[in-house]
């Protein structure tokens, strides 16, 4: 995890995608000559947020749009803990990440994620730390609320939306320029009804000034 030199108010991180799922095996085919596929391979390799909103879709492009319009971000990794999506990685990184477990009976994944979570703790005392994942999940909620306690929080929209759901509703409000509620983990309902379906998100091209 590296050192923001600027002023941060509130701090995103970002749940990870999947390293080893079908998508990603698509960016990794060796006759893959789409250009993230090229990149990737390069020498400098791709920028991690590309490459995870390739492998999840909707869901992780939502959640970097957001977080980027909003905070500082960071994305939870398998093996490397927090990591700045504009940090470039390379195919060797991402064979290493496909073969730990994300889940924190797992050293390789809970020691980093639980280093980073400290320190980043540590330097940026008082901030507010958002979770942009599932808080319904124990592969990371359990031990962020042990290192950030009351200062965790997740938007309550969350609760009862599915994956593509919430991505869609991350897009909205960053291309509103409106921050969604949030509320704190400890003690929120980590499961609720299924809300409303939004209406389908009109193409970027589209949207008219007002």
């Amino acid at each position: 995890m590296r050192r923001r030199p600027t002023v941060v108010r509130r701090v995103f991180l970002l749940s990870p995608a999947r390293c080893d799922g079908i998508r990603m095996g698509l960016l990794r085919r060796a006759a893959a000559s789409f250009p993230l596929a090229l990149e990737l391979r390069s020498k400098a390799g791709a920028p991690l947020g590309e490459v995870f909103t390739f492998t999840s879709g909707l869901y992780f492009r939502g959640k970097l749009t957001y977080a980027k319009a909003f905070g500082a971000t960071w994305v939870i990794t398998p093996g490397a803990g927090l990591v700045e999506p504009d940090r470039r990685i390379t195919p060797p990184v991402l064979d290493a990440w496909a073969r730990v477990r994300v889940d924190l009976s797992d050293a390789r994944y809970r020691r980093p994620l639980e280093r980073d979570a400290r320190a980043l703790a540590d330097r940026l005392p008082g901030v507010e730390v958002v979770l942009l994942g599932s808080i319904a999940s124990d592969k990371y909620v359990d031990l962020l609320l042990d290192i950030f306690g009351e200062r965790l929080l997740f938007p309550v929209d969350f609760v009862g939306r599915g994956d593509m759901s919430r991505g869609g509703l991350l897009l909205r409000s960053a291309r509103a320029g409106t921050e969604l509620t949030y509320g704190p983990v400890h003690g929120a309902v980590r499961h609720g009804p299924r809300p409303p379906r939004l209406p389908k998100l009109p193409r970027v091209g589209t949207l008219k000034a007002g």
